[in-house]
């Protein structure tokens, strides 16, 4: 065992920690366990995430979709390894396509339509993984969400809540109503939804592992509904698009390692707030204490106001992601922190030079860290019809300012804000994991860790406990469940605080694999995220 846990339940949950050789953690229950058919197949991680991944756009289309982005880290067994399968920019879009289309003072493209959509990586992604890594064949793992989309499935309450919310904003987008209304309304909870349409488009998918969908007839049909409804997508930036391998990032916290995605991610935002954390003693702090809890925002907003000045597709960056996670430079940030008061921190100078998360491990070692994403729910609110691709809304995250590094240029990457996670010690995997929600995502990798290394919670005990979420300047959301006594404690130090009861909509969810020693022997635990309708499966 590479940890000494607490494993006293310290928070009312609906979820205890589970332990098995071969773990599935996600959202959504028959999304978990498509992952577990492939173990019990013989297929080994990567299957399992894969086939988890291709379900969860059926059974949780308020979240991700065949349109998506994704990314992931994992371990093959002796090495990490990075994929980036966030989609481009179309060739035409610059900041004139926008602003002639939406005015001179437009600050970013639209929220929704075909100009907020990105060529989507998901599907490429999948496809990059299984021929690495993967041992079944490609159209087995997808043939559990071919099932599900054509018999239909019960929707659960949390999915039902963010459908109703979506419905009236997007009913009017081309081909959503078709698919997602198909009586006219949101389904009810417990009402059967049946996806044909993207039953079809994961066949096509399945048949020509992914070609149908990057340069044959899904990408046809997208690029033709694109054009005939006023957007700039075309068949030739669905064929030019490729996923990347990349190298994770890597900072020490505590003696462990957090793995990031690189950027044009936001997952350097956690690893700069725990390089500021590293400075100050939160293990001799109560873990669910005003001093605690105060410094951990504190830090979150330096990290914040960093990434959204530097964070960009690398190739557009005035800064290296090493200059912004510089030992000494994250010491000066932490010397900004008044443990006194609250503040609003602006970007420092270093020096120069809507989404779901799945996890996956097996027996032989392989632990696989995946999120994919629309980004802002249903994403774009565009579905093209008879294919059921309900397209992400990642470019609505580009700048039209030209100053700006994130600013939106045809072949280039937004800013994203999914973020897988990835643990080690000494060079050996601990821990996949993830907590989707948009810029909750470091917020959520932040609190989690600092709960299970500075104060041993177990994972899932650090997954149920109350969180906060920052904003903006001194506005911070908390969950209903902090203790009154932190709240305000809090609120006397100036933060602007708002006690939210909603758990879903504003503090992300997470989902949490831990190596317990050898796996063939010892196994993994597994936690879940109470806020979300899923659990993790094992054998």
């Amino acid at each position: 065992m590479t940890h000494r846990f607490d494993w006293t339940p310290g928070y009312a949950s609906r979820r205890l920690p589970i332990f098995g050789r071969n773990v599935v953690s996600t959202s959504h229950p028959l999304a978990a366990q498509a992952g577990l058919r492939m173990l019990l197949a013989g297929g080994n991680a990567v299957d399992a995430a894969v086939a988890t991944a291709a379900a969860m756009t059926i059974v949780e289309p308020v979240s991700n979709g065949l349109g998506s982005d994704a990314f992931c880290i994992l371990w093959d067994g002796t090495q990490l390894h990075g994929l980036n399968a966030s989609g481009p920019a179309p060739a035409a879009w610059t900041p004139e396509y926008f602003k002639r289309k939406y005015g001179a003072d437009a600050r970013t493209p639209p929220k929704r339509g075909w100009d907020s959509a990105t060529v989507p990586g998901a599907v490429a992604g999948w496809v990059a993984l299984s021929e690495r890594f993967g041992k079944l064949p490609f159209a087995d793992l997808l043939q559990p969400a071919i099932d599900i989309a054509e018999r239909g499935y019960a929707v659960p309450l949390v999915v039902r809540q963010k459908w109703a919310a979506a419905a009236d904003e997007l009913s009017a987008h081309p081909g959503y109503a078709e698919a997602f209304l198909p009586r006219g309304r949101p389904p009810e909870v417990g009402e059967r939804f049946e996806f044909a349409a993207a039953s079809r488009c994961l066949r096509l998918i399945a048949q020509t592992r992914g070609e149908a969908f990057y340069r044959g007839e899904v990408a046809t049909a997208a690029a033709r509904h694109a054009r005939e409804h006023g957007g700039a997508m075309t068949a030739q930036d669905f064929a030019a698009y490729r996923p990347e391998w990349v190298a994770p990032l890597g900072k020490v916290y505590r003696g462990h390692t957090l793995h990031e995605i690189p950027p044009n991610g936001q997952g350097i935002a956690a690893q700069v707030a725990l390089g500021i954390l590293q400075n100050f003693d939160l293990a001799a702090m109560p873990p669910d204490g005003v001093e605690s809890q105060h410094l951990q925002i504190e830090a979150m907003k330096l990290a914040f106001a960093d990434v959204y000045r530097y964070v960009a597709d690398p190739r557009s960056m005035e800064l290296t992601p090493a200059q912004m996670l510089d030992d000494a430079y994250l010491a000066s940030r932490a010397r900004l922190i008044d443990t006194t008061r609250a503040q609003a921190f602006g970007a420092g100078k270093p020096a120069s030079g809507g989404t779901i998360y799945l996890s996956a491990a097996d027996e032989s070692g392989m632990m696989v860290s995946f999120i994919q994403s629309n980004y802002m729910g249903f994403g774009s609110g565009v579905v093209v019809p008879g294919y059921g691709l309900s397209m992400q809304n990642r470019g609505h995250g580009f700048s039209l300012d030209d100053a700006s590094p994130n600013v939106v240029a045809p072949g280039k990457r937004p800013f994203h804000t999914i973020i897988p996670g990835f643990l080690s010690r000494d060079g050996e995997p601990v821990m996949s994991f993830g907590v989707m929600g948009g810029n909750m995502q470091p917020q959520g990798h932040l609190q989690t860790l600092v709960r299970m290394l500075d104060h041993q919670q177990n994972p899932q005990a650090a997954c149920d406990a109350p969180r906060w979420r920052f904003n903006a300047g001194l506005e911070i959301n908390v969950e209903r469940s902090m203790d009154p006594a932190t709240v305000q404690g809090l609120s006397a130090l100036g933060h602007r605080i708002d006690v939210i009861n909603d758990s879903y909509q504003d503090f992300g969810a997470g989902q949490f694999i831990w190596r317990l020693g050898d796996p063939a022997l010892d196994g993994y635990v597994a936690a879940s995220d109470p806020r979300r309708d899923g659990q993790a499966v094992v054998f």
